[in-house]
């Protein structure tokens, strides 16, 4: 059989993205390609969310090139749909795939009807790759795999591409989304993260129009599988229904990644942010004080044109009074063809860099405040189906996102358990099973699905 390598930069859309062009790979024929072997052909899935992004997809294709000089080499993604020349110059115009024509790919590869499509294509082509994907049965290396439900962005922020390179806002039908989530619980899955690059506009664009909560309502109330996992969502579109369905949820998990950007108003209305830090502050409170043990994630962009010290201070102190978990920093680098690319006021590159490195302790001291609370209290563990790299351990992940390593056998892979932290570490937790010993498989069996019995502890 002929083998393939996927390469995936950027978001956990872009991951959704690979996962369904490796399904379509396998069910034409084509096999993965092992880690030390060359493959026949090799896709990069690019990303160009900021410049050092791009930059990063371009050593990806050239990687794969050295690395397998026999290969057919195809480029997609964000970096190809907005650079597509810079991609042609490296691998040449028939391996540059249009962002709408992914799911096309294994179709070219093997001389389908779809093959000359490939490198074409508008946005309008892309609609119905939502609407009417249906689910087909594919295995992932990942216990969580991610189901993208929207696509596309209509939002202006004033650093960013992406609605450039991935068009309107594009919804997934509910039902198709139900059919989804049925087919990978019965692929064996027992969480799903629902991703999009911008989540909270799900059903905006049906017909009739709907909402996220009225997408969640559906899956509390029918649970195909024990866990739904939300990826980031605006602080705007995680309005107060869903923060209480989730409360209230045996289902969805306690975790939210809120994207603040920055904690000045006058920052954030140049960043074309739709929010003010007072409004972000009130939503964070909410969900702490209805979910005390939820882990809450910010997104930070350092160094935006115009952060003055104190601007920079208002987003150290905003984030300092927060019960946040964790954080991730993004240096601001500014992007050809964003407005911000142009604003007066550049900050300079050193001053980015402390800056950056402030935030990141600080983000460091939330993660290890969260992780303590956690300590000689019992979580409950969706145990990954590998083991840890460095360590040889089994790992697992809480509905409320604590990665914790553990002493089992595999057996007890891709079932729930319960254990006790023992331990806390930089970016892990150190948790003891039922018997220290080894697991008996029938501690671990996946759970039934009665609603009842899947509430976090």
């Amino acid at each position: 059989m002929p083998t393939y390598k996927i390469t995936t930069l950027g978001c956990k859309v872009n991951q959704a993205d690979s996962d369904q062009i490796a399904a379509g790979m396998r069910s034409a024929c084509w096999q993965p390609a092992e880690d030390s072997e060359t493959a026949d052909v090799c896709i990069i899935n690019t990303c160009t969310v900021t410049g050092k992004a791009s930059m990063q997809s371009r050593q990806a294709i050239r990687r794969a090139m050295r690395a397998h000089p026999n290969a057919q080499i195809l480029v997609t993604g964000c970096y190809a749909e907005t650079d597509p020349d810079t991609v042609g110059a490296i691998v040449g115009r028939r391996g540059v795939v249009k962002q709408s024509q992914k799911p096309l790919i294994p179709a070219m590869l093997s001389g389908g009807d779809h093959a000359a499509d490939c490198t074409t294509g508008s946005w309008a082509q892309a609609t119905p790759l939502l609407a009417g994907a249906r689910p087909t049965p594919f295995s992932s290396p990942r216990t969580r795999p991610f189901l993208k439900i929207q696509d596309g962005c209509d939002a202006c922020c004033t650093y960013c591409i992406v609605p450039r390179a991935r068009g309107r806002s594009r919804s997934m039908p509910a039902t198709r989304v139900m059919e989804h989530l049925g087919m990978l619980a019965d692929a064996g899955f027992h969480e799903v993260v629902l991703s999009g690059i911008h989540l909270g506009c799900w059903g905006h664009d049906l017909h009739p129009a709907a909402t996220l909560f009225d997408l969640l309502k559906r899956i509390d109330k029918a649970r195909p599988l024990e866990r739904l996992r939300l990826s980031s969502i605006e602080p705007l579109e995680l309005s107060g229904d869903i923060v209480r369905l989730a409360a209230d949820s045996s289902c969805i998990c306690p975790h939210f990644h809120i994207p603040l950007q920055s904690g000045d108003n006058q920052i954030l209305r140049r960043m074309g942010r739709p929010y003010t830090s007072e409004q972000y502050r009130e939503l964070v409170r909410l969900i702490h004080h209805l979910m005390p043990d939820a882990a809450i994630g910010a997104d930070v962009l350092v160094g935006f044109p115009g952060e003055s010290d104190r601007a920079f201070g208002h987003t150290c102190e905003l984030i300092g009074n927060l019960p946040l978990s964790y954080l991730h920093v993004f240096p601001f680098s500014a992007r050809p063809g964003t407005p911000a690319a142009k604003l007066p006021d550049q900050v300079k590159h050193d001053v980015i860099k402390q800056r950056s490195a402030r935030i990141r302790m600080l983000g460091a001291d939330l993660r290890q405040a969260f992780y303590r609370r956690f300590q000689n209290r019992t979580v409950n563990l969706l145990v990954e189906t590998t083991r840890d790299r460095i360590s040889g351990r089994q790992k697992g992940l809480s509905a409320n996102y604590l990665p914790v390593l553990i002493e089992a056998d595999d057996a007890c892979q891709n079932t729930f358990m319960d254990v006790t932290i023992t331990g806390v570490g930089e970016t892990q937790l150190i948790g003891r099973p039922p018997r220290p010993a080894g697991i008996n498989p029938i501690d671990c069996q996946p759970p039934t699905k009665r609603k009842d019995n899947h509430r976090e502890q």
